[in-house]
């Protein structure tokens, strides 16, 4: 029996003097005019790790070692599809955060937790509600 592989996403917390670096979509037909974690799906032959830090170089143009990186929290999620999301925390990166995507992102800022923007991906905030993790959770199943 064949089983369908399920669409994996990375998204990846970088954080500085308390707040957290959220990007807005634009022009991917997903989510546009929201914020969400930078961060993208795992390419076949990829690990979630090397997601991370191919993510962060393309759309941010920062640079982060696959060494420092930390599971934060896992949403397994029913959307459009059966979906898996993994929230990384880059605790240091090489780099200045810039839009390296225009194409993808028309905004960056920096955010409290208690204090994120109105438009914001729901399970994204849903995510950053869960706190610092390890912390697991299913979303859309009921």
């Amino acid at each position: 029996m064949r089983h369908p592989g399920i669409p994996t996403g990375v998204h990846v917390l970088l954080e500085r003097d308390g707040r957290i670096l959220l990007m807005r979509r634009a022009g991917t037909g997903f989510f546009d005019g929201l914020y969400s974690l930078p961060g993208g799906h795992v390419e076949d032959g990829e690990s979630v790790e090397q997601t991370a830090v191919r993510e962060m170089a393309e759309e941010l143009g920062v640079r982060i070692d696959a060494s420092v990186l930390r599971v934060v929290g896992v949403i397994h999620r029913r959307s459009d599809t059966n979906r898996i999301d993994f929230f990384v925390s880059a605790p240091v990166w090489g780099g200045e955060p810039h839009v390296a995507e225009p194409d993808k992102c028309d905004a960056l800022g920096w955010f409290p937790r208690n204090a994120l923007p109105e438009s914001v991906v729901p399970y994204v905030r849903e995510a950053l509600a869960e706190g610092d993790g390890p912390w697991i959770r299913e979303s859309g199943w009921r």
